[in-house]
């Protein structure tokens, strides 16, 4: 195969921004309905006790899992923030094998638990492992800095320059300095600034104002960059879903 069909989401632990209501069956039928080869899920509730007891229909399951259901044949989950009735945090699900995943702690402050998860997956006919780094950065600009720093030491660590490679996420970063820190040292492509001149507008997802969700790539060429606005966003999440049609090569 020579594309791939990506998606990233902050999907706000299964809640929607209306009134904090559930959404996690409704947004579990929305990425199903998307179908993507592979998805970059932020804020996912590994467990909660707490919302197990509230909520009658709280799937029994970790969230990657209810979300992966039998479409994403493999997942894998990053734990960051972690407290005494539960833990969430990063998760990718893809429709192919991952061989290999890390989640590198790179917090800057104990109230704000971050961490960078990179799988390396076997994408058939490919004769390398496509690298994928799902992030959460920080509130704070200072902080985003040095997790930025964090990961281009990662990528040119343990990424060859030649391989595939998607980073995809939350960057909590509107003023775009964040993206020229990590674009032009690795040499990536930001999908959005590609096909539209700027990053996709996904926050907040009843009326997005704020750049704030980003997908990056190298070793692809940009065929498609969708922000998925609608009056339906706001029931799943405080951000919005984006995608890319990527093409190898």
């Amino acid at each position: 195969m020579d594309s791939l069909h990506v998606v990233t989401f902050n999907i706000h632990k299964g809640f929607s921004q209306l009134r904090g209501r559930m959404a996690v069956h409704e947004l579990r039928e929305t990425l199903h309905g998307l179908g993507a080869d592979l998805v970059f899920l932020q804020e996912v509730q590994g467990l909660s006790l707490r919302h197990a007891r509230r909520h009658e229909n709280w799937p029994d399951r970790p969230q990657y899992e209810f979300l992966a259901d039998s479409l994403w044949s493999d997942f894998a989950y990053g734990r960051n923030a972690v407290y005494d009735e539960g833990h969430h945090g990063n998760a990718i699900l893809s429709k192919f094998p991952i061989s290999r995943w890390d989640n590198e702690d790179v917090s800057q402050s104990r109230f704000e638990s971050r961490g960078l998860l990179h799988c390396e997956i076997d994408v058939p006919g490919w004769p390398q492992p496509l690298h994928c780094v799902n992030v959460h950065l920080a509130l704070l600009a200072m902080w985003r800095r040095r997790q930025i720093e964090r990961l281009k030491e990662r990528i040119d660590r343990l990424v060859p320059s030649d391989a595939p490679l998607i980073i995809a996420g939350d960057f909590n970063d509107w003023t775009r300095r964040t993206g020229r820190g990590l674009r032009l040292p690795l040499g990536l492509t930001e999908v959005f600034e590609h096909t539209s001149g700027r990053p996709a507008r996904s926050f907040p997802a009843m009326m997005p104002l704020l750049n704030l969700d980003r997908i990056y790539t190298r070793g692809f060429r940009v065929k498609l960059a969708h922000a998925h606005h609608g009056r339906h966003s706001a029931r799943l999440s405080d951000h919005v879903a984006l995608s890319a049609l990527l093409v190898r090569g």
